[in-house]
């Protein structure tokens, strides 16, 4: 049988926990950082995760991960 191609898009922006759930990067911390507030700058640093839907078409797209 064979190999499945991993989506390379995907697999730089999604890794997943120990569990199996999606983890991505939180949005708003790239630009006019001066005027968010700095918990919310740190809170914005830890991983999001995914929603069940979305993270089982991550699933097929990184096989091997």
């Amino acid at each position: 049988m064979p190999k499945i191609k991993t989506s390379r898009s995907a697999a730089k922006r999604f890794t997943f926990s120990k569990t199996g759930k999606v983890l991505h990067k939180r949005t708003n911390l790239r630009h006019l950082l001066t005027s968010k507030a700095r918990g919310r700058k740190r809170h914005l640093r830890q991983p999001g995760i995914l929603n069940k839907a979305d993270s089982k078409t991550i699933h097929r797209m990184i096989p091997y991960l």
